[in-house]
């Protein structure tokens, strides 16, 4: 495979019966777009079959490769550790559950021409979305404090489909330290700071499950923990020091 030029990243966690249709779908969407494409699926600890059914579809297709780790470790983790691997010239993170209508995909790639990220929103007018109620409150009060803590204008940060040029991927990547699901948060809030132009498109989107109250207090805290580093201490202004950096 030569250079790649699209890297999707879908990081699942027991996803045993739909990893296999995800992938068939990017499959199919793609190959007719004639690109050179690789797709990274992270296995982020998953208790059922998700890694053995992913390996399985990769042995019969050269452009996945599957990446595994014994401990559930959060998606913003496997996300992280699924585009470090990656190496395409845009990278593309996608939600392993088959939630999001992936036909859509070419308007994110062609909306990139103009944008360092583009990203999926629930509260587009023009998205389809069926959710239960208390998940739909639960993401409305969500954003509001997303935007009085972090102080960006989005309409909507945790929909689990992105599209970024790598160059946003070099800046953003290196500082990001939420594991789970605030991580999107996180990613925004960065590309914010550092002057990066997001672009928020609608979404087709089919929500089955509610939002347990123990991840959502999670994502709170985790939430108040970016808005501390950003505001009050300023971390993620600071300079990125070298690995091996002793002091010298």
């Amino acid at each position: 495979m030569g250079q790649v030029e699209l890297s999707f990243v879908i990081p699942a966690y027991n996803e045993e019966f739909f990893i296999k249709d995800t992938l068939g779908t990017l499959d199919f969407v793609i190959r007719e777009k004639m690109v050179q494409y690789e797709i990274v699926v992270v296995d982020d600890g998953s208790k059922d079959k998700t890694f053995t059914k992913a390996l399985e579809y990769s042995k019969r297709n050269g452009h996945v490769k599957v990446i595994r780790y014994s401990r559930n470790a959060g998606k913003g983790f496997a996300i992280k550790t699924g585009v470090m691997e990656s190496s395409g010239d845009v990278v593309i993170f996608i939600d392993g559950d088959m939630e999001i209508d992936l036909n859509t995909l070419s308007k994110y790639f062609e909306a990139l021409d103009n944008a360092d990220l583009v990203i999926a929103t629930k509260w587009h007018p023009n998205s389809n979305v069926s959710m239960p109620l208390s998940r739909r409150i639960l993401s409305r009060s969500f954003n509001v404090l997303v935007r009085i803590l972090i102080g960006f204008d989005l309409k909507d940060t945790q929909v689990g489909l992105k599209v970024m040029k790598r160059s946003a991927v070099n800046k953003i990547f290196p500082r990001l330290s939420v594991k789970r699901y605030a991580f999107d948060v996180e990613l925004l809030a960065l590309a914010n700071l550092y002057g990066l132009k997001i672009v928020e498109l609608p979404v087709k989107l089919q929500l089955a499950s509610s939002f347990k109250s123990r991840d959502a207090w999670r994502m709170f805290v985790d939430l108040l923990g970016i808005a501390y580093r950003l505001r009050v201490i300023r971390w993620y202004q600071r300079p990125i020091l070298p690995k091996n950096n002793l002091g010298k």
